[in-house]
């Protein structure tokens, strides 16, 4: 029986979270759904405990979204995890047996900063809500969003955005801008980064694949949610998100889409490469 080994990066910092929750549960229904393979589970408290995994000890990654600003403060972690993210990359460029991660809002934003991609400032003000997401051409081509519909809907929760990415950093370092956000021609402002391809292994997102309609519901009873939806969408667009908060085309869509087809893409090959070394 084949090993395949998970670790959750829990980025936290011992705030309650409904997304950590999200991400623990998909990742216990494809442990479910592999009746071949033998499939670990193991959490690290990265910003709060300190805990960072040994790529060499497992084979797929997920690092969730997180509170507070994504650029340094001289933390002990956050050179760890600048290492391990390096570790990875140059992992993959070297070896055969490849190390799949996923990168989460907070995760996603960290990960911009320290390969340098573009300007990562914080917002005029939080956004929250179920936020229309657009492919860009590149997005057409990307395997983990081939079901979804172009905008796709997914959950935003952040203070800070990805804008002014450097195209020819871009390209220096093979990596691929795949989603960005929705297009508002009234509103002079740049037009945020949502998603990028980093490489055939890595693969990070603004917004939160995991949320679901339950966790999102959740999240609304925070004042600051709440508050923060209907100053950026108005009363009317907050009480029908709300209304269509478990339309099947929606968020439902690409909880069931992204994540579970990131792992099911890492599986295949990490088992394909079992095989050639055995």
């Amino acid at each position: 029986m084949n090993d395949i080994r998970i670790a959750l990066l829990d980025m936290n910092n011992n705030h309650v979270n409904q997304g950590f929750k999200n991400i623990k549960e998909i990742s216990e229904a494809f442990k479910l759904s592999c009746a071949q393979e033998n499939v670990s589970i193991e959490t690290f408290d990265v910003r709060f405990k300190n805990e960072m995994p040994n790529i060499e000890d497992f084979d797929i990654f997920i690092s969730s979204g997180g509170p507070g600003d994504p650029h340094r403060e001289g933390l002990e972690w956050e050179d760890k995890f600048a290492q391990f993210l390096d570790n990875v990359f140059e992992h993959n460029q070297y070896s055969d047996d490849k190390k799949y991660l996923f990168l989460i809002c907070h995760s996603f934003q960290l990960a911009s900063i320290h390969w340098k991609l573009g300007n990562i400032c914080k917002r005029k003000s939080y956004s929250f809500g179920v936020m229309p997401v657009h492919k860009t051409e590149e997005g057409e081509q990307e395997f983990l969003f081939k079901n979804l519909p172009d905008p796709f809907y997914a959950v935003d929760s952040r203070a800070y955005q990805f804008i002014e990415p450097d195209h020819d950093r871009f390209e220096e370092l093979g990596m691929k801008i795949v989603a960005i956000e929705k297009f508002r021609p009234h509103i002079n402002l740049e037009r945020a980064v949502m998603a990028i391809r980093f490489s055939e292994e890595i693969f990070g997102t603004q917004f939160h694949p995991e949320a679901n309609p339950a966790g999102m519901i959740e999240n609304l009873k925070d004042e600051k949610n709440k508050q923060a939806m209907i100053e950026n969408f108005g009363m009317e667009k907050y009480l029908e998100t709300v209304d269509r908060m478990d339309d099947e085309d929606k968020i439902i869509l690409t909880q069931a889409q992204i994540l579970p087809r990131f792992l099911q893409f890492a599986k295949k090959n990490v088992l394909k490469q079992a095989e050639a070394m055995a």
